[in-house]
């Protein structure tokens, strides 16, 4: 049915309004400002979305890339909620390519932007032990894998030169370890190299009591390959040391307690990744010392 209108127009005579042609009309311009609308607000989206971009390749970081991709699929058609999903995937790749060192133009072997961070470990603890005896135990590096956890072999190939062999996350890595500073009863300095990561290292004695020790350690593990460096995002090899030590720390309050008098320890010194005195130079300095201090008491 058609509906048409009347007006007299102003002479007294009926005459048909055009409805039907003034429907069309409003309908024709709706749908002008609607694809205007959209054609603007897609034009800002995709300003908004290049300026994301632009962001994240500027430092922004994950986090851009993700706001960048959640508002380009929404304006390709997608639900808020799976482009949340899809940004968040995407976020998540980008870092792990980041903290992995994908994409930087080496494989991930250079240094700078692409490479893992370094895992630094700062522990201490109190033992009810002399400061010589917990000196001595530690220095007992070939003891460790008897005690604690992940640590499977240790070889002493010289007096400042140590080789180690441990289980990091799924894998077993060996790494050299080499003793810049060692001073009886007072500190050990160590720097490492290994194919698929290190540990970095000191560990000071200090004495609160003549049977109460502090033991201060820090500690850096430097992961490399793939597996390490994805394990590293969860900070699994922190949590290995940090257990370690807690190993260390039960062995010395136990075993290392009850018998004290069998505890030998290195006795002698290096300096500068040198041995300056043999063990067996110290333990006659110390006879010499104590000989001495002897004959002053009785005199």
């Amino acid at each position: 049915m058609t509906v048409t209108g009347t007006d007299t127009g102003g002479n007294g005579k009926a005459q048909e309004l055009p409805v039907e042609q003034l429907k069309d009309a409003v309908r024709d311009l709706g749908q002008a400002l609607m694809v205007r609308t959209l054609t603007k607000a897609s034009s800002q989206v995709e300003g908004l979305t290049q300026r994301l971009n632009d962001a994240a390749d500027d430092g922004g970081g994950a986090g851009a890339k993700m706001a960048a991709t959640g508002v380009k699929k929404i304006v390709q058609g997608d639900s808020p909620l799976k482009a949340g999903i899809g940004a968040g995937v995407n976020g998540a790749k980008e870092k792990v390519k980041k903290a992995v060192g994908a994409g930087d133009g080496d494989g991930g072997k250079g240094k700078g932007k692409g490479s893992a961070k370094v895992v630094n470990i700062v522990e201490e603890f109190d033992v009810g032990l002399p400061r010589r005896v917990a000196y001595d135990q530690w220095t007992q590096f070939a003891d460790f894998p008897s005690f604690t956890k992940k640590v499977e072999s240790v070889e002493q190939e010289s007096d400042e030169k140590i080789n180690w062999r441990a289980q990091i996350f799924l894998s077993h890595r060996s790494w050299e370890s080499t003793i810049i500073e060692q001073i009886p009863d007072e500190r050990i300095v160590w720097k490492s190299k290994g194919a698929k990561g290190y540990v970095d290292g000191a560990v000071t004695f200090h004495e609160l009591a003549p049977t109460m020790t502090r033991v201060l350690i820090v500690a850096e593990y430097h992961p490399d390959g793939f597996l390490e460096k994805t394990a590293n995002l969860w900070r699994a090899q922190g949590r290995r040391l940090r257990l370690d030590f807690k190993h260390i720390k039960r062995h010395m309050m136990t075993q290392t307690l009850l018998n004290q008098a069998e505890t030998e320890g290195w006795r002698g010194e290096i300096r500068d990744g040198e041995v300056v005195k043999t063990h067996e130079d110290a333990l006659q300095d110390e006879e010499a010392d104590a000989k001495e201090k002897a004959g002053s008491s009785s005199a």
